[in-house]
């Protein structure tokens, strides 16, 4: 007995380390919070008002060592190509602690040919604005910032046999770019948690 009262005290340790109390879940219809963070690629200072004439802002959090990242960044690049020019911008932060160094992850953007920003969010602040808990970890807003879908990309994972299509963002981007409601039923986003400072 003693085991399992050992056993289930550390399951609700790890739990509160893997969701931290800081990291409340933005809710559906929530606004997008704003960000002022450094483009590891241009050195350039990006905030959430720099979109605002665009349709959606997918917000993404990643970090370049995850698999689950590994897993999906060809489709996340394929995906932000597809919406370019309907209307979608896409962000990706990266805030794990210690942290993907931004060099690193320019090198990463450049050989995946990220054609949106990848920004450095040191502090952790935005992470924790948004509710972030893992990577990747996205963040879809409508032309007005309120939030449509928080979700997984799709329902492949890392060392399965099928390739990340993101089809399930892929649905709810399609729907907000053409002024349909996005299905609240949205199952939860799959990745590493993020590594927060202690």
């Amino acid at each position: 007995m003693r085991k399992i009262t050992l056993l289930v005290g550390l399951l609700a340790s790890i739990q509160m380390y893997l969701v931290p109390a800081h990291a409340a879940e933005l809710a559906l219809g929530s606004g997008a919070p704003d960000f002022q963070l450094t483009d590891v690629v241009t050195g350039k200072i990006v905030s959430r008002d720099d979109f605002s004439s665009k349709k959606a802002l997918l917000v993404i959090f990643i970090c370049r060592h995850c698999p689950y990242v590994q897993h999906v960044k060809q489709a996340l690049a394929q995906l932000a190509r597809d919406y370019e020019t309907q209307g979608l911008a896409v962000v990706a932060i990266s805030s794990n602690d210690p942290a993907d160094a931004p060099a690193s992850l320019k090198e990463m953007a450049q050989q995946e040919g990220f054609t949106f920003p990848v920004l450095f969010d040191e502090t952790q602040a935005v992470a924790r604005a948004y509710g972030a808990v893992c990577t990747p970890d996205p963040f879809l807003f409508r032309a007005d910032r309120s939030l449509v879908y928080h979700g997984q990309l799709d329902s492949t994972r890392p060392g399965g046999s099928q390739t990340a299509t993101a089809q399930d963002l892929r649905a709810a981007i399609e729907a907000t770019l053409s002024g349909k409601p996005v299905s609240k039923d949205q199952k939860p986003p799959a990745g590493c948690s993020i590594k927060w400072k202690k």
